[in-house]
């Protein structure tokens, strides 16, 4: 047995956790035993905080974790990452997490259609069955002919970070550091847009997608990236505004005091009619 903590602090990609030893190391034949009992020769690395880092998907892993707490999975009814948490459990080697999610799937997969009322011999019960199945069918067409018409919506992009004046003042301003990127608007539309780069961890699938968050941000700090994004779904820009600040604050020690003294903040309005 390695040397572990008994409260673990887990940096997964950008994401914090922080749990026990005891919970990690609960099945004993994942991978997450191996690294967190010296089972294995290479342990996990640390970050510059020293948080134990794990790169993978951060925002995934809290189910990763309840599962090892619960020994069941309950995912939220709007789920909708099955396959890629699979993924996630396949890669720890949590063989009992897959064969939940293998389950949850095949249970909503292999639902069996409403008996038709007034029923007759075996041949009737086939036809039966074959028109449901059409009906199936037919449903399914309308379901993709309405996904095919885009959500109408809106989403607000804002992002806050630091600027310094160069040697002309006001006509060479010098943009630094952009620290993060937020998402606000309706969950469904902000998922559709966003995909993978959106991190729910602050927002832990409170009610349905219909509802609206502002408590959404980005994976990465390129504000183009997202601008891309927005426009490849339909969306269009419809306003904008922005603010300066300065902190007036003692710089810190190996600081740019300049930089540490100016703050900005924007945010752009994008509407998909």
């Amino acid at each position: 047995m390695s040397d572990f903590p008994n409260v673990i602090e887990l940096n997964v990609g950008g994401v914090f956790y922080t749990t026990t030893i005891g919970t990690l190391t609960k099945d004993p034949d994942s991978l997450l035993t191996q690294l967190f009992t010296g089972l294995v020769k290479d342990q996990p690395i640390k970050d510059s905080k020293g948080k134990y880092f794990l790169d993978r998907d951060g925002v995934l892993f809290r189910y990763v974790l309840d599962y090892l707490r619960n020994q069941k999975m309950i995912l939220p009814e709007t789920f909708q990452e099955t396959e890629r948490l699979k993924q996630e459990a396949e890669h720890y080697a949590l063989s009992g997490m897959v064969r939940c999610l293998v389950d949850s799937v095949g249970s909503t997969l292999g639902r069996s259609p409403t008996p038709t009322p007034g029923g007759g011999g075996g041949r009737r019960a086939s036809n039966g069955a074959a028109a449901a199945a059409d009906l199936d069918a037919q449903f399914q067409g309308v379901a993709m002919t309405t996904t095919d018409a885009k959500e109408t919506g809106y989403i607000v992009v804002g992002y806050r970070g630091t600027f310094a004046f160069g040697r002309d003042g006001l006509a060479d301003v010098k943009f630094r550091k952009l620290a993060r990127i937020l998402v606000s608007g309706r969950v469904s539309i902000c998922r559709e847009v966003f995909q993978d780069t959106l991190n729910e961890s602050r927002d832990p699938d409170r009610g349905t997608s219909d509802r609206y968050s502002a408590r959404f941000f980005l994976k990465h700090a390129f504000i183009e990236q997202a601008f891309d994004m927005l426009q490849d779904a339909g969306f269009r820009m419809v306003g904008s505004c922005g603010s300066g600040t300065n902190s007036a604050g003692e710089a810190k020690p190996g600081m740019d005091s300049e930089e540490n003294k100016w703050n900005h903040y924007n945010e752009f309005v994008f509407c998909r009619p």
